[in-house]
């Protein structure tokens, strides 16, 4: 296939993965030798933040290149996108891209039906927003199980998950095949946007038993979590913080159980819904997820495409996982949660197993696509183009990563929050309570130590006060282009 000078663009993105999930970038207890694999070829950055630490606010912010704030989608539930400034794959289209899209969007709510979608460029749409059988007709996911001889919500109750064959990640991987196999002359973007390892961490049991519990790590817990999110009752989670030994998410399939009795270790539901069950569930979804990945890779090698197609994986935010006491996710910024992975390929032009601890954003995304491609970012978008960084290894010069909830949840006390991380320090206002949270990273990787109300960092927290507002400030879009002095 002839192709223009644009190269090609794979962009896969899973749902709610933490940073520490990539065996090649130091976790030992996780098997994903695809990733490694993008890692061996490519560039990874391990200090990458998400935007807002919930699906829709983040997905808007890489997908413009602009904090959700800015462009009116801080919040899950929309009704509709509000479609204020130009998507990627609609620039792209724009710019002679053939653009497709495999797996949810989540610009607007899904609720009532597939959600209603804006020009965003996607001529090919291939939709699935969660693994249900919820949607009776615009579900490709289900009619492709329909397609084995299979129904969705009749394996949706297997106890042992829906087998890998008729997973949703393993349909992600045969419409992303197809996608790639086209014959046709415009370079293409590919929009792979997977589902897990979010809830309700059901992967198949040949995956699962992959991770023991027992040889998994526990979660990042301090008994004095509990009284700092006692400290932060009133500030919105979709968990409740509980010691390690309570926590998990049963199966929705089975019958939830009584909470295990920490002092009864022996009992019959001992081991069975602790924090440690919930991990080694999460790190067998990643597994799946890479190896699906592999499928994907393998036939763009395969079809001789590999050497003009960037390939970036991130995701779009990160999972509590049973630190602090919690799991899923709200209105908080621990690394967990806001830090994801990033990582970047494209034979001979980005560096080659390379590791950044460079700050950077999801915002970051667009500009850098739009560069690599040979393409001029537009003026409005706000992250930074890594294309100094993945070709040359310049340092990204920022100050500063940013990240957002307001109001991003329909939970009870509707919070509005911004957290600004800088090399050493992140500093966290739970805006119109009173409350935050300091840490010292180098001192405190993990944030146990809430420095807020310590005098002795009274300084650093007022410095970075100022800078957070500063950044707050300047996010703000100015509105319509001038087209005068007065």
């Amino acid at each position: 296939m002839t192709k223009t000078n644009h190269p090609n663009i794979l962009w896969v993105c899973t749902d709610q993965q933490r940073f520490d999930t990539i065996s090649a970038l130091g976790n030992h207890h996780i098997s994903t030798p695809n990733l490694d694999r993008l890692c061996a070829q490519g560039t990874a950055f391990t200090r990458a933040y998400c935007q807002a630490p919930i699906c829709t606010p983040s997905r808007s912010s890489f997908l413009s290149g602009m904090y959700p704030s800015t462009i009116g989608a801080s919040r899950n539930g929309n009704a509709y996108f509000a479609d204020r400034f130009p998507l990627l794959p609609k620039i792209l289209a724009d710019e002679g891209y053939r653009c497709g899209n495999v797996g949810k969007l989540h610009l607007a709510s899904a609720s009532k039906g597939v959600e209603p979608r804006v020009d965003d460029g996607y001529s090919e749409f291939y939709y699935s927003h969660a693994p249900r059988d919820d949607w009776e007709e615009g579900h490709d996911y289900a009619d492709w199980v329909a397609e084995k001889g299979q129904n969705l919500g009749e394996l949706s109750m297997n106890i042992d998950g829906i087998p890998a064959e008729f997973h949703q990640s393993a349909w992600m991987a045969d419409r992303s095949i197809e996608f790639m196999s086209r014959d046709d002359v415009r370079p293409w973007f590919l929009s792979v946007n997977v589902y897990d390892p979010h809830p309700p961490f059901n992967p198949p049991k040949q995956y699962r038993d992959m991770f023991p519990p027992e040889s998994v790590p526990a979660p990042h817990f301090q008994p004095g979590d509990l009284q700092q999110q006692e400290y932060l009752e009133d500030i919105d989670f979709q968990s409740k913080a509980q010691s390690p030994e309570l926590l998990d998410i049963p199966n929705p399939v089975l019958p939830v159980d009584p909470a295990p009795d920490p002092d009864n270790p022996g009992g019959e539901t001992a081991g069975e819904r602790d924090a440690q069950t919930l991990i080694s569930a999460y790190y067998a979804m990643i597994r799946l997820i890479d190896d699906q990945l592999g499928r994907i890779l393998d036939a763009l090698e395969e079809s001789g495409q590999a050497g003009n197609t960037i390939v970036v994986f991130t995701s779009d935010h990160g999972e509590t996982l049973g630190d602090h006491g919690l799991i899923l996710k709200g209105c908080r910024f621990y690394e967990g949660l806001v830090r994801v992975p990033m990582i970047w390929s494209w034979p001979g032009h980005i560096k080659a197993n390379a590791v950044r601890d460079d700050l950077v954003e999801l915002t970051d995304i667009a500009p850098t696509l739009m560069a690599l491609a040979g393409l001029d970012p537009l003026e409005r978008m706000q992250g930074l183009s890594l294309k100094p960084a993945l070709e040359q290894g310049a340092v990204v010069a920022r100050s500063g990563v940013r990240s957002e909830f307001y109001d991003a949840l329909d939970l009870p006390h509707h919070n509005r929050a911004t957290m600004w991380r800088t090399d050493r320090y992140k500093l966290v206002v739970y805006h119109g309570t009173g409350k935050g949270e300091l840490f010292d990273l180098d001192a405190d990787p993990w944030e146990h130590d809430n420095l807020w109300l310590d005098p002795a960092h009274a300084g650093i927290k007022h410095a970075l006060l100022a800078e957070s507002f500063d950044h707050t400030v300047a996010s703000i879009d100015p509105g319509p282009p001038r087209s005068g002095s007065y």
